[in-house]
């Protein structure tokens, strides 16, 4: 007897494809639903991956991806630090409008509807794996940041958000060895939940980033072999603190120093995960079908990224996390989808993590009712299809004391929560070192009436008035 995934495997491999049922032929080319999978690294640098240009850090997946997909050199993050950004990833919208302002901050609000909720109306089955941090995972124990008795007013887990199968943290841990103390090796206090509200115990040691990819391949696995359309949510924590490489993945950069052997080698590390992941999908047979994304949630962390093991890159831009100049934002940014985007496309337009739930939707073809709006975001789908030529909209930010307000060529950034404003023009001056404010003020008053027009917005959802 065969079994259906080694059938798959044989007619991938072009084995009695003429007796193939039309259900799985519909499956192994790409026809019908698209399978989704948004994978994001934590504090990874718009200049740390090879195919932006890095020539230290070995990342062969990650730029196979790049050359097989379409390659966003304005790719934004919706905040300069994690949280914020995974809201925006599932919401599509800021998350000022629900009140997840920073790391550690609030959670998300029941009323929103995510991703997963939204797919599940369609069909499919959902699961997270890694880093959550919308919330907290337990109401019975200390656990990470704020999980336990003392922070059970933002207990949201991923399995109350539309997840079906759940392998998540609520925050950061170690790269290697995630649930021990890198100098002791006494437990770190974070811990792997799920679906169920327990802990996982097994499979924990080494490579973290290999950790979280055993759990996601088998709920890939066993989504294509029941022919159901998937999300997976893939969450790395590398290379955010704290930053430790397995003896392999340093030996890769022995001729450097430690802290650069250990930051080197977990992004080389995740890499290694990102392609045993695209090879699964083609084992599976359903490459073709499987929209693939990778970002990086901000900025790299540290301040010039020399000193420590923070030794991320953001190329050549201003800033780093926490900043809303561009290095704090503008992160890597990758779309795999062989059925659709032919290969080594690269766009300079600006697109960013809110732009994934509307862009799914379109794909898919539906409205998701009770959604509440406004949604930041806008539907790459006209990308995709090779008929954008420019963002319609602007993109908001707003962060702690800093605002800013990008569009297709300008952008204007305030550090004192609109008080005072920098203009930027970011096709000829991307490293943001000239401001144009007293030269352009024209540009500058439109651009700030619109995000004035914006930040009001965004008070108006924070209020609740989206859930009416």
């Amino acid at each position: 007897m065969v079994s259906r995934r080694n059938f798959l495997r044989c007619v991938a491999g072009g084995a009695v494809a003429m007796a193939l049922p039309q259900r799985l032929f519909s499956r192994t080319r790409g026809i019908g639903k698209p399978n989704i999978i948004l994978c994001m690294a934590d504090d990874l640098g718009w200049g740390d991956p090879g195919f932006n240009g890095n020539s230290v850090i070995k990342t062969p997946s990650l730029d196979a991806m790049a050359e097989a997909g379409m390659r966003f050199t304005r790719f934004y993050a919706g905040a300069p630090v994690c949280s914020p950004t995974r809201g925006s990833c599932l919401t599509g919208r800021h998350p000022y409008r629900y009140g997840i302002f920073f790391a550690n901050a609030g959670h998300m609000r029941k009323e929103e509807i995510t991703l997963a909720e939204a797919l599940k109306s369609q069909g499919y089955t959902a699961g997270h794996f890694g880093k959550w941090h919308l919330g907290t995972l337990t109401t019975k124990e200390k656990d990470s940041n704020r999980g336990g008795p003392g922070g059970a007013k933002h207990y949201c887990p991923p399995w109350e958000n539309g997840f079906d199968v759940c392998f998540s943290t609520e925050a950061k841990v170690p790269t290697w060895n995630p649930m021990k103390k890198p100098e002791t090796n006494e437990p770190y206090g974070t811990y792997y939940w799920r679906q169920d509200g327990t802990k996982v115990t097994k499979n924990l040691d080494g490579d973290d980033s290999r950790v979280i990819m055993d759990r996601a391949i088998p709920f890939i696995r066993k989504a294509a072999d029941e022919g159901k359309p998937f999300l997976a949510v893939i969450w790395f924590h590398a290379p955010h603190g704290p930053v430790v490489a397995g003896p392999k993945y340093r030996k890769m950069y022995s001729q450097y120093s430690q802290d650069e052997q250990h930051y080197y080698g977990c992004i080389t590390a995740l890499d290694e995960q990102m392609g045993r992941l695209r090879n699964e999908l083609r084992e599976l047979a359903v490459a073709d079908n499987t929209m693939l994304w990778f970002c990086s949630d901000n900025g790299p962390e540290g301040r010039d990224g020399k000193k420590g093991r923070y030794r991320g890159s953001a190329g050549p831009f201003r800033g780093r996390k926490r900043s809303l100049f561009e290095g704090g934002v503008r992160v890597p940014g990758l779309l795999e989808w062989p059925g659709r985007i032919r290969g080594g496309q690269v766009t300079d337009i600006a697109c960013c993590t809110s732009d994934y739930f509307p862009t799914i939707l379109d794909v898919l073809g539906f409205r998701m009712k009770g959604q509440p709006e406004p949604i930041d975001g806008v539907s790459l789908l006209p990308l995709i299809n090779g008929k954008m030529i420019r963002r319609p909209v602007p993109i908001g930010f707003e962060s702690k004391n800093q605002v800013s307000l990008t569009d297709n060529r300008y952008k204007i950034y305030s550090k004192d929560k609109g008080k005072s404003y920098m203009l930027f023009d970011l096709i000829e001056d991307p490293g943001e070192t000239r401001d144009l404010a007293a030269e352009k003020p024209q540009i500058l008053q439109s651009m700030k009436a619109i995000l004035d027009r914006w930040r009001r917005s965004c008070k108006n959802s924070l209020a609740g008035q989206d859930y009416k």
